[in-house]
């Protein structure tokens, strides 16, 4: 019959790992795995229930990054379970303050009962599931989770201190977990440690992950930004200021305001580092999501009640908005002819094919972009987004209606009943006319009309594709 096992063999499993404990440390982690052992059945702390394997797979390797890594107190252990690599960490490094984050009450209890058994000092318990509003600061966070790297570095947004470190430990085979984690967040973490290791002289493989944060939290950042920016909470639908900018969401509106609303991450980080003099508002659903810390600071912060917030985000995206001033429009003149190159004359009434044709404009090096009177608004916000961000870069001009348009212009019409547009030759400078969705060209313009080839079945292109062809046919003649 084979001795159960002792103190002493626990010991010796952490000597021959390179880790000397002393006589208190071993009788804390007797204690530990006496209770672990005791309440495995009712609680299901661990799946490990061989000694030797408890000791390296769990005591063991919970200790290790203690002599591999730098720990910084205080120290949260994220989803501790039964309380590793937490308690362990512990017994090893008594200098650490560390907080066990558990969700579930049984393993909360378990974990009080451990503490107080071991008499451990300066550890916590938050009995609760990490999110990214948990704002309990820590300088270093741990974890032995099995939640992929990117979902945690989401989760303690909240509360891990800028230059805090995110401490992994992971198996073997998480290079892609690692890769993409470094590449959502480039601009919030950098990657400093990625060491493989074996646990003692056994073939067990794992590896040690740590990020650093290069940012500050939300809370400290809204309120640095507060002190920055003039703040200021719409909480009523009846606030003058937020009439105002549910006035942007329509073309009227924004032309008697003179602003407009520009949604997306990326057109916004590109409008406040391009043109920071146009921007006015920095919006948001409260206090989240503070401004940048290069935004200028003659911009407001309006945090709006989240119903507030929910009429203006009319794409959902939950992302900041930004308040613009809109830049006047300087008129064109049929007698000033077109200048070098392809002007694009747009008739449309739909916003989001302004945006479209925009975007197509700016990407086939168009002139300018002649906005006939029946044209929608190129800043309302489905014409920004549809725009993508180029909508500030390309020279914007006003234009007449259409049916004022002189006959003598320089001037190709698209149109389905139009000649083959590979075989016409374009001049160093004409216009380019899109036709009106739905009602088509007037019959003057039909003559000198250019299409797009398809296929029979196909009545006709959306107006802002046949349009991007045309810009592309132009621009492969001109290499």
């Amino acid at each position: 019959m084979t001795d159960a096992p002792r103190p002493e063999a626990l010991a010796a499993i952490f000597a021959n790992c390179g880790i000397q404990l002393s006589a208190r440390q071993i009788e804390q982690f007797w204690l530990y795995h006496g209770l672990l052992r005791h309440h495995n059945i009712a609680l299901n702390l661990t799946r490990i229930h061989n000694f030797s394997n408890m000791v390296l797979k769990l005591y063991v390797d919970s200790v290790l990054p203690a002599m591999m890594t730098e720990l910084p107190s205080p120290l949260m252990d994220l989803g501790s379970g039964p309380g590793m690599p937490g308690i362990p960490l512990k017994i090893v490094r008594p200098d650490l303050k560390i907080h066990l984050a558990e969700g579930r009450t049984k393993r909360t209890d378990f974990l009080r009962e451990v503490v107080d058994h071991l008499g451990l000092a300066d550890v916590g318990i938050i009995e609760r599931n990490i999110s990214p509003g948990f704002e309990q600061p820590f300088d270093g966070i741990i974890t032995r989770a099995v939640e992929t790297m990117d979902k945690t570095l989401a989760r303690i947004q909240g509360c891990l201190s800028r230059k805090g470190r995110m401490v992994f430990m992971k198996g073997p085979d998480c290079e892609a977990e690692i890769e993409q984690a470094a590449r959502q967040f480039d601009d919030r973490f950098a990657l400093v440690e990625n060491r493989p290791y074996r646990i003692g002289d056994t073939s067990h493989e794992r590896r040690l992950v740590v990020f650093e944060r290069l940012d500050a939290p939300v809370r400290v950042r809204a309120a640095q930004a507060a002190q920055r920016h003039r703040v200021m909470a719409l909480a009523s639908e009846q606030n003058d200021r937020f009439k105002s900018l549910k006035r942007m969401l329509t073309g009227r509106g924004i032309r008697k305001e003179g602003q407009a609303l520009l949604a997306g991450t990326r057109p916004v980080s590109e409008m406040l580092a391009r043109y920071p003099e146009r921007c006015r508002a920095w919006i948001t659903s409260g206090e989240q999501t503070p401004p940048p810390d290069a935004a200028p600071e003659h911009m407001q912060w309006l945090q709006l009640a989240a119903p507030l917030f929910q009429e203006l985000d009319l794409f959902g995206t939950r992302a900041p908005l930004l308040c613009i001033d809109v830049p006047t429009i300087a008129p064109w003149l049929p007698e000033e002819g077109f200048a070098e190159g392809c002007s694009l004359l747009v008739p449309f009434q739909d916003p989001e094919n302004i945006g479209a044709v925009i975007r197509s404009a700016a990407a086939f090096h168009v002139t300018q972009v002649i906005l006939l009177a029946e044209s929608a608004h190129p800043y309302h916000p489905k014409a920004l987004r549809a725009a993508g961000g180029t909508t500030a870069l390309m020279r914007l001009r006003q234009g007449p209606s259409l049916k004022e348009l002189p006959h003598n212009l320089p001037l190709f019409a698209l149109s389905a009943e139009g000649r083959d547009i590979a075989e016409t030759t374009f001049p160093p400078a004409f216009g380019l006319l899109a036709g009106l969705e739905g009602q088509g060209l007037p019959a003057h313009w039909r003559d000198t009309a250019l299409r797009i080839p398809i296929a029979p079945v196909v009545e006709s292109l959306n107006a802002a594709t046949a349009t991007a062809l045309a810009l592309y046919e132009w621009r492969r003649q001109r290499r």
